[in-house]
């Protein structure tokens, strides 16, 4: 990415850094267990730091992840998961207590070995901002053994530290570093990996991003490729082939797999009817959304609101998963 184009990235950023984190639950688990955790609504997303041992996630209509020591995962859309146990069996007891307005769980019958933080951040301007729509389903910084990433890692220790000692005003200073790390993940994750992801590739380009702000205004209408050339004030020739140049895909295409990556996330993360997520997204039909889903996951929509129902992963940028490791 150019200098310029970073920049011009960097500004249309500023108002997604604008977030309440909150963190919920400090968790000593061992043995065999789960916790799930329900979709949080649009505009709310849910993070996961292991300090300790490691863990597994399921999603719906994803595949497994596995997390270790130093990771860190967000979950921008807020989906609905099973965070469990590596070790698979009757889940064990967990006892539940409050300690400086966080949570403290952890198994009654089993030594701890594993220990988290976990909890949720509101994106404040999550109606107004298209790069939130732009966000994988997923972000993964595994920051142990990379001296890169040190900074990364310290301030995971910090937040841990000040939730350990306990002192006056500790969940305070623990939220201010938590925002601090997320949006310098934020930060990273869209500067460094935005020519990996599309959406992201077709913002920085005038004529392709006046089609998907338009489209991401409005996915419910009923768009054709000449009222999209005329959203870009440009010729439908011209339109395509900064959308092969930008994206590797063609406009009709790209409108396709938006539909169904936001499809997705508002299945995985809200309660909303899937009759009344077919009609704001432009199918006819709940039946119409149904088979697309069928055909694209391989599952019922049902099964996305499911953890530990696994569709094949099927990648395209506004919702494949992006990690680094």
């Amino acid at each position: 990415m150019s200098e310029a184009e970073a920049a011009e990235l960097l500004n249309a950023m500023v108002p997604l850094f604008r977030i309440r984190p909150v963190i919920e639950d400090s968790c000593r688990f061992g043995g065999s267990w789960e916790s799930l955790h329900a979709p949080n609504g649009r505009g709310w997303a849910q993070f996961h730091m292991v300090t300790r041992g490691s863990c597994v996630v399921e999603r719906p209509g994803l595949g497994p992840q596995r997390l270790e020591a130093g990771d860190i995962l967000l979950l921008p859309h807020g989906d609905s998961h099973l965070v469990r146990s590596e070790v698979k069996g009757a889940a064990g007891r967990v006892s539940t207590g409050v300690r400086n307005g966080v949570r403290q769980r952890a198994t009654v019958d089993a030594a701890a070995d594993t220990e988290l933080l976990c909890g949720r951040f509101l994106f404040e301007t999550s109606d107004e901002n298209p790069l939130i729509a732009a966000l994988p389903d997923e972000i993964v910084l595994r920051t142990a053994g990379e001296p890169l990433l040190e900074r990364f890692r310290r301030l995971l220790l910090d937040i841990r530290e000040e939730l350990d000692v306990g002192r006056a005003g500790s969940e305070m200073v623990a939220a201010d570093l938590a925002r601090a790390l997320f949006v310098m993940m934020l930060r990273d994750h869209l500067t460094e990996r935005a020519s990996a992801n599309g959406t992201l590739s077709l913002l920085q380009d005038r004529t392709t991003a006046r089609v998907v702000l338009a489209i991401l205004g409005d996915l419910a209408r009923d768009w054709t490729l000449d009222e999209m050339a005329e959203v870009a004030i440009a010729s439908r020739a011209t339109l395509v082939r900064a959308f092969q140049k930008r994206a590797s895909v063609a406009p009709m295409t790209f409108l396709s797999d938006l539909r169904l990556a936001v499809a997705r996330k508002r299945l995985a993360g809200t309660s909303d009817p899937i009759a009344k997520i077919a009609a704001e997204i432009g199918y006819a039909s709940e039946s119409a959304l149904s088979k697309a889903i069928m055909r694209r996951y391989g599952v019922r929509p049902g099964a996305l609101r499911e953890p530990g129902q696994h569709a094949p992963v099927v990648n395209f940028d506004t919702s494949s998963p992006n990690s680094r490791s």
